[in-house]
């Protein structure tokens, strides 16, 4: 603590409470969190790596994927590593300008991982309605401004939000109910006026998971429509195959987004918010590159050519 000018003392660090109520589960805890982080790392980096070095999979739907495999990567990270080291560490601090890092990253990478969702349903729905224009219409020039637009609008969200916490005063308790600097828990800590903050980051995230479900919704109501027209079978299970895996990794991200919406943020609730943020942060990076990769077929058939090159042509 700081004494500020009005003599009242302002937090410069603050400190993590993680899972301390269960002291007997931190190290399970840890080593079931480093073994997701481990298949994490591996999983979406393997993902990156296949689609650069397979020409077949040089195509906007596995562009688009290989952006969300590092975006996967990068909020993983934001959080696990202090996560795992709160659960084995007994100093668990973190400076208050670490925090507001981690938070702006955190979400950041949330909100720009939210937006390639919709721009994945909008190329899935140009690639089955309008498929013999997909190759013109979703141009390498249109993809690379559409990632781009999702990284520039995800950070300037959470810039804004992050400024709007840069405003409260911190005078309080400086314990953080939580593993990491999650909004709601910075938000109970603070000694001032929080309903700007709080205003900021509804308009926010309500217009981010408004627009992104439109999209999404929208963009699989013509496939639906075009699905239901298509006269061969092969053609249907075809179509239905390649939208199963986004439509997969959609229902789990949103659905664990609308449940954090509807928890109450109350001491009651510390517990469900972590438990839900640990499925959000940790698990779902986790989940969809065995998403992509279990219910993929081209991804399936690079991986198996690739590990025959290898068995067969060891030294190439």
């Amino acid at each position: 603590m700081v004494l500020n000018g009005g003599n009242q003392s302002s937090v410069t660090i603050f400190i993590l409470s993680g899972f301390s109520e269960y002291p007997r589960l931190q190290v399970p805890i840890f080593l079931v969190f480093l073994t997701i982080y481990t298949v994490t790392l591996v999983g979406n980096l393997g993902i990156i790596v296949i689609i650069r070095t397979s020409p077949k999979l040089h195509t906007p739907m596995y562009f688009f994927l290989s952006h969300l495999s590092f975006l996967d990567i990068c909020s993983s990270s934001v959080f696990t590593p202090k996560l795992l080291g709160v659960l084995v560490v007994e100093d668990r601090v973190i400076s208050f300008k670490g925090c507001m890092a981690q938070f702006f990253f955190g979400c950041a990478f949330v909100i720009t991982e939210m937006s390639m969702l919709a721009v994945m349903a909008y190329g899935r729905f140009v690639a089955v309605c309008n498929p013999l224009l997909y190759t013109v219409a979703m141009s390498p020039k249109l993809c690379s401004f559409l990632v781009a637009g999702t990284y520039t609008w995800g950070g300037m969200c959470s810039l804004t939000i992050t400024c709007s916490l840069l405003g409260l005063s911190f005078c309080g308790s400086n314990v953080i109910h939580h593993f990491g600097c999650e909004y709601s828990a910075l938000i109970s800590t603070s000694c001032s006026d929080t309903h700007f903050s709080q205003l900021t980051c509804f308009i926010i995230s309500t217009l981010n998971e408004v627009c992104s479900l439109l999209i999404i919704l929208a963009s699989y109501v013509f496939i639906a429509v075009t699905i239901i027209k298509m006269p061969s079978a092969g053609g249907l299970r075809k179509t239905f195959s390649t939208c199963a895996s986004h439509l997969t990794t959609i229902t789990i991200f949103h659905g664990t987004v609308l449940f954090l919406y509807c928890v109450p943020n109350s001491k009651s609730s510390w517990l469900l918010i972590k438990v839900a943020t640990v499925f959000f942060t940790v698990m779902i990076p986790m989940l969809n590159p065995l998403i992509y990769s279990l219910r993929n077929k081209d991804v399936k058939e690079t991986v198996r050519s690739l590990i025959t090159m290898k068995l067969l042509f060891p030294s190439i």
